[in-house]
């Protein structure tokens, strides 16, 4: 085993693992099923696990075995908060800052895709009257996404934005699923508000 140790290399979430016909994926890596990809989904440890020789099927299985040290990281079904960084007609991208209650110690971006902003009337869904860069949202973690982007759902009412700040900079108040207030001006800007509490 010390062979093997010694060849460990850190490897980071999107970087290729090799192809779906050469290696398996096993745990910490995943497949891309439109390239036949092998993909690490965390940051850590890339392991090579030879096949059994009993086993048909001879792929060896890679690995990717995660570090205590780097904190969390956004897995399938997982809430996440995450920074909004950019808002285009279609998605908004947003930097993950904590899974559930533990933050991340690496950057993790995240992308809102219009279909994902809500529930319902997903057609008119407004992306810049949904967020704002620099808006607090939660999310769930929709799909791992490509290479380097985790893709985002905000669709129920628990999720969306949690903190915002207004256009003269206070944190603004929300006060119904769609609009948040500015205590300092009363101004009201649109937003697609996580309902708080329950």
């Amino acid at each position: 085993m010390a062979m093997e140790v010694e060849g460990e290399e850190m490897v980071t979430p999107g970087e290729v693992l090799g192809k779906a016909s050469d290696v398996k994926a096993g745990r910490g890596a995943y497949l891309a099923p439109h390239n036949k990809t092998v993909y690490a989904s965390l940051t850590g440890r890339r392991i090579v696990i030879p096949p059994s020789p009993a086993s048909p099927d001879q792929r060896p299985t890679v690995e990717v075995t995660g570090h205590k040290a780097y904190g969390a990281v956004p897995e399938l079904g997982s809430v996440v908060i995450a920074r909004v960084t950019k808002v285009m007609a279609k998605m908004a991208s947003a930097d993950i800052m904590c899974v559930g209650p533990k933050a991340v110690r690496e950057k993790f971006t995240g992308i809102i895709r219009q279909q994902d902003v809500r529930a319902t009337e997903i057609d008119k869904v407004d992306m810049h009257l949904s967020f704002r860069p620099g808006d607090i949202v939660r999310a769930s973690v929709l799909s791992l996404g490509d290479a380097r982007a985790y893709y985002l759902s905000t669709a129920k009412n628990e999720l969306g934005v949690v903190s915002a700040e207004s256009i003269a900079g206070a944190t603004m108040v929300p006060i119904s699923w769609t609009e948040m207030q500015c205590p300092l001006t009363g101004q009201i800007e649109l937003r697609k508000v996580a309902k708080s509490g329950g």
